[in-house]
């Protein structure tokens, strides 16, 4: 499953960070999913419970879902965009191959299908804290 290897990279990522900053133990570590990310946050969620040991082991984990923005390359407008707006069938096929937004996704302002997403893709670590 793809999200529990998310997990295991967030946990090898957080205890670098926490090796480094000279941490002796992770008290929170704050995550951003992208909304076009396709990930379950309960899952991911999960998977970082069973997986966190040592310095990570009273360590909360919050995840805050980041809504994808995209910028039209014509007319440089700027929009939230919500899958929702798409059925599953689309936007499996999206996480698959992204490229195939531009077939289904057009600028509410000038009908292009040439953007750019701005946000809303990715996981990543926002912040990690704990005690020195």
């Amino acid at each position: 499953m793809h999200e529990w290897a998310l997990a295991e990279a967030v946990i090898s990522a957080v205890s670098e960070i926490a090796e480094r900053e000279k941490l002796k133990e992770v008290l929170k570590v704050e995550l951003g999913v992208g909304e076009l990310q396709q990930v379950d946050s309960s899952i991911v969620e999960f998977a970082l419970a069973q997986l966190k040991t040592g310095k990570l082991k009273k360590a909360k984990f919050e995840i805050k879902i980041i809504g994808a923005e995209l910028k039209c390359r014509v007319c440089d407008n700027m929009w939230a965009f919500k899958k929702k707006e798409l059925d599953q069938d689309v936007m499996e096929a999206i996480h698959f191959i992204p490229e195939i937004a531009h077939s289904y996704i057009k600028c509410p302002k000038c009908g292009s299908p040439d953007f750019d997403i701005t946000k809303g893709r990715g996981m990543y670590i926002e912040n990690v804290s704990g005690v020195k």
